[in-house]
């Protein structure tokens, strides 16, 4: 997406699974989604204002944002000439090879219960982590991906991030049924009833459940699954037209449309910037 205030821009480290983004946004919002990884983001202009875990949050500039995989957000401007902000997408196998070689006998993965954090020793890890991948420098990305990581797990909850108060009446093992359902068949078209049915529930106890567990209604999580699977079959370099078919889009002007309001750039845009020749 580029015009007078709104660009982003991707970039990739070849054999990590690990990305980062540069993007000034004005007008532009985010609808509520979420990623596969865990995501690291540094404000460097204006704040951003974004729902996530129950709550609504500021980042402004000089701030850190922490999103652990699969937390749902969104985000807007909050202040009036927009935002800039870089961010970095990292595997959880990757955070785990990190963690695990520097930091022996440690188990489990960190999780964050602040999505926004003021520490400027960790802006400059996040922000040097960046500039590396952005050069494509190697050495330099495997020396800083262990300081960014290890500044960031220290911050890290020591437990699992609490849900939201509305929960408790909440049939979990039902919806979670229902979300493995929609993650092996996320490119099927599953009605709402046979869905329900599966999860062992009513349709109307599914869509008030499964948003109250995890932020979204079954569509909308189904719809971020197709976008999570056309991402990364984009990456790989695959034609955005094959991308939507395999990820159970209508076709290419539907994956178009979604992947460009949720990512701020278009599929043929973010698979360009991911290939370039030279960098």
């Amino acid at each position: 997406m580029t015009s007078s205030g709104e660009r982003a821009a991707y970039w990739r480290s070849p054999g990590l699974a690990l990305e980062a983004m540069d993007a000034r946004f004005e007008q532009y919002s985010y609808p509520m989604h979420a990623h596969d990884t865990y995501s690291f983001g540094i404000t460097d202009d204006g704040a951003q204002a974004f729902a996530c875990r129950g709550g609504r949050h500021v980042s402004a500039a000089g701030l850190v944002m922490a999103f652990n995989p699969d937390d749902p957000h969104d985000g807007q401007a909050a202040a009036h000439h927009g935002y800039r902000y870089r961010i970095l997408h990292l595997g959880e196998d990757l955070v785990r090879e990190i963690l695990a070689d520097a930091t022996p006998g440690s188990t489990g993965l960190p999780l964050f219960d602040t999505p926004v954090m003021d520490s400027p020793a960790l802006v400059r890890a996040v922000a040097r982590l960046h500039t590396a991948v952005v050069k494509n420098a190697p050495r330099v990305i495997e020396e800083r991906l262990t300081v960014a990581m290890l500044a960031l797990s220290r911050l890290a909850a020591t437990r699992p991030a609490r849900l939201p108060n509305q929960q408790g009446r909440v049939d979990l093992a039902a919806m979670g049924r229902a979300r493995s359902l929609l993650r092996q068949r996320f490119a099927e078209n599953i009605a709402t009833d046979d869905l329900a049915r599966m999860a062992g529930c009513s349709r109307f106890t599914l869509c008030r459940g499964f948003r109250a567990a995890y932020g979204f209604a079954p569509s909308e999580y189904q719809r971020d699954l197709r976008l999570r699977r056309a991402r990364t079959l984009l990456a790989e370099g695959t034609a955005p037209s094959t991308a939507a078919a395999e990820a159970g889009f209508a076709d290419q002007a539907h994956l178009t449309r979604w992947f460009t309001r949720t990512y701020g750039v278009t599929p043929a845009a973010y698979r360009t910037s991911l290939h370039r020749e030279a960098r």
